[in-house]
């Protein structure tokens, strides 16, 4: 266990031995963290009042939180992003600082860094979605092209990112030097 993962009432997480899990993040309760997914440091997986799945080859940025949410697989989320009671598809992209809280992101979408989606949005998949609060349009309308921005998302490729940070935590003192 290299993360701060904590039982509640019982029930501890579940984290894949092929995901990577940062010592920096924690995670409570009922969380499932699968194959090669990967939660990166400051991020608060919770699953107390209910269930968090974070999907196959998924990337929880650094310092989001995610309370009772799924997350599908190959989702990033990006830094400071907060997921509330919120699904997130399969192939979906949360941006920096996004909050989205009850409510589903389809398949393929993007949403904007910083846009906020409130409770009761069903955003169709490869959408678009932008703003506070948050508007939609088909990616098949917009000039942006996904793969792109997944590629800007994603460049370094998460998954290798993670093995290479592995080993990196090890606790170091620099007065010992």
């Amino acid at each position: 266990m290299d993360s701060r993962e904590y039982a509640f009432e019982g029930t501890a997480p579940d984290v894949h031995g092929y995901a990577h899990v940062s010592r920096e993040a924690t995670v409570v309760g009922d969380v499932t963290v699968e194959a090669n997914a990967n939660v990166w440091p400051g991020a608060v997986l919770r699953g107390d009042v209910g269930p968090v799945r974070v999907g196959r080859q998924s990337a929880v940025g650094d310092n989001a939180t995610v309370h009772v949410s799924a997350i599908g697989e190959k989702v990033m989320v990006g830094h400071g992003a907060v997921l509330n009671d919120a699904t997130v598809e399969d192939g979906a992209l949360v941006g920096f600082n996004s909050t989205v809280s009850d409510a589903t992101i389809g398949s393929g979408s993007i949403v904007a860094m910083g846009t906020v989606v409130p409770p009761g949005y069903e955003v169709p998949p490869e959408s678009f979605v932008r703003g506070m609060p948050a508007s939609v349009t088909p990616l098949s309308e917009t000039a942006i092209d996904p793969e792109a921005v997944f590629e800007a998302f994603n460049s370094g490729d998460y998954a290798n990112l993670a093995e290479r940070h592995e080993n990196l935590f090890a606790p170091t003192d620099a007065r010992d030097e």
